[in-house]
């Protein structure tokens, strides 16, 4: 009972401050004044129970399928399948879209909840891929479990916000955005005005973690930060992945972004180990790209709370 109440505290002062920081913010059109922050439900707490049983799924995919989920090899077809069937039972509307990269056909899956203002939409997405060299469990099945808990979450509070939802899931990000750039060139002028928002997941779940915060779009990015000062956590404004994410296709054509990261190779400074916990001198996640990229180069701790921050934010935004 206390934790529950604890819980419920936090998520309402977390809500508190991020319409505080916002009130005033009108770049993105999610508010337009101080008196117009409207009664947003909140968020459901996202099980840190489902998240790892969805990482061990990855993993033992990329186990069976020669070590990796990558580009055209078969692992990555495996996940996407995966992801899908998840989806199309808690009653999504899903799509694969295919593209060409290197010679072998590469997918990205598109996921869509029933309702919403389809001239409002926000979306939510990680790139589903991983490197040649390993199972590419932080990197990134972490932003891929967190979207996809997320969006299980919505079907089973059967939430019905005033915006559009849509989820996806990127493939050959790993080879340069190729992915999710298909996706943003292929939408008309119309549909890109219709996109209100984009939130990225990469890397949420370093092992020796810090708390990063994109700082793209000022509502988005309050809005996260409103979170984490709920919990008593700072954050940094990201950088070491400024531009080299899924989110930098749609930032470019003028869609309002933000996002998590956890880090990746930069070393945690003495300052970052103080306030963060973990270890100074050493990677946020010294698996970045390597074999040992597996179930046990996870922070839960991390991963959990970046999948609670983007529920919180995409209730808060769709609302």
């Amino acid at each position: 009972m206390t934790a529950t109440l604890t819980r419920r505290t936090v998520r309402r002062r977390a809500l508190i401050a991020a319409f505080a920081a916002g009130a005033t913010l009108l770049t993105s059109g999610f508010v337009t004044g101080p008196t117009a922050a409207p009664k947003v439900a909140a968020a459901p707490d996202i099980p840190l129970a489902n998240l790892t049983g969805h990482l061990n799924q990855f993993q033992s995919i990329a186990t069976a399928n020669g070590g990796n989920r990558a580009h055209g090899r078969p692992g990555y077809r495996a996940s996407l399948d995966y992801v899908k069937a998840k989806l199309d039972a808690a009653g999504y509307t899903t799509s694969i879209r295919t593209f060409t990269s290197g010679g072998r056909a590469g997918y990205n899956l598109i996921a869509d909840w029933p309702g919403g203002d389809p001239n409002q939409v926000i979306m939510a997405g990680a790139h589903l891929d991983s490197v040649a060299a390993g199972a590419g469990i932080n990197d990134n099945a972490t932003g891929s479990a967190a979207v996809l808990e997320t969006a299980l979450a919505v079907s089973r509070a059967q939430f019905r916000p005033t915006k559009h939802l849509r989820f996806a899931w990127w493939g050959a990000e790993e080879l340069g955005l190729v992915g999710s750039r298909n996706y943003v060139n292929g939408l008309s002028a119309a549909d890109r005005t219709r996109i209100k928002g984009y939130l990225n997941l990469d890397m949420v779940g370093s092992p020796n973690p810090g708390y990063f915060v994109y700082d793209d779009d000022p509502v988005i990015e309050q809005t996260f930060k409103g979170y984490y000062a709920g919990l008593g956590v700072p954050t940094e404004i990201e950088t070491e992945g400024d531009g080299r994410s899924d989110h930098a296709p749609f930032k470019n054509v003028g869609i309002p972004v933000g996002g998590l990261f956890t880090g990746a190779g930069y070393v945690k400074s003495a300052a970052q180990a103080a306030k963060w916990g973990g270890t100074s001198g050493v990677a946020f996640d010294r698996c970045y790209h390597r074999a040992c990229d597996t179930t046990a180069n996870v922070s839960t701790t991390a991963l959990d709370r970046n999948s609670d921050a983007l529920a919180h934010t995409l209730w808060t935004l769709s609302s």
